[in-house]
């Protein structure tokens, strides 16, 4: 049984359920975050990671997502499991996890993905498909037959949940939606929202 006034238990059963059924990456989750100005930016990326701390991407902190979670670390993510008719929606500060982690998960990727994450200089302009796949090519050949390293500017985000809300699709759109916010304690308090 689910205890559902804890809302990881709650995701853990939720995310089992996509991981069993979703028919294409249940562990897609949207992420919004925002540039210094307050203007924001939407894209998917796939979840590698979460417990009670937080839930972890992984991205170029070069890229466009990751210069605007550093200037404003604040973000918020969206599961969309159609199939299932349900969506979470989590918002809280986000921070890089710890060296130790992104190298640990670094080191389990296709070889191909970690030469990747040293040919791109993701979110910048490319002159053409030719160029790039010549830049994976003289990575590939830099490595030869070695072990890849982590890049120092590939490392992982973790959200800190501050705000938790599932959703549920119900007849006549009369959804059930039931939110968490974290209190002043650490704890988790929730109620029921009108759909």
């Amino acid at each position: 049984m689910t205890d559902e006034t804890d809302p990881f238990a709650l995701f853990s059963h939720w995310f089992a359920e996509a991981e069993a059924k979703e028919l294409n990456d249940p562990n897609a989750v949207a992420v919004a975050s925002a540039d210094a100005q307050g203007r924001p930016s939407l894209r998917m990326v796939l979840l590698k990671g979460w417990d009670e701390r937080g839930f972890v991407f992984y991205t170029n902190f070069e890229s466009r997502k990751g210069e605007q979670l550093r200037v404003n670390p604040h973000a918020a993510l969206l599961f969309h499991w159609k199939s299932l008719r349900r969506q979470i929606r989590i918002e809280g500060p986000v921070a890089p996890v710890a060296p130790e982690e992104a190298d640990a998960y670094f080191a389990s990727r296709p070889r191909d993905s970690q030469i990747g994450a040293w040919a791109s200089d993701q979110s910048r302009p490319l002159d053409s498909r030719a160029a790039f796949m010549g830049r994976i090519a003289k990575t590939a050949a830099r490595f030869g037959l070695g072990t890849v390293p982590r890049p120092p500017h590939w490392s992982g985000f973790r959200v800190a949940p501050e705000r938790i809300e599932f959703w549920e699709d119900r007849p006549f759109r009369l959804h059930e939606r039931r939110l968490f916010t974290r209190d002043a304690g650490g704890g988790w308090v929730w109620t029921w929202l009108y759909p």
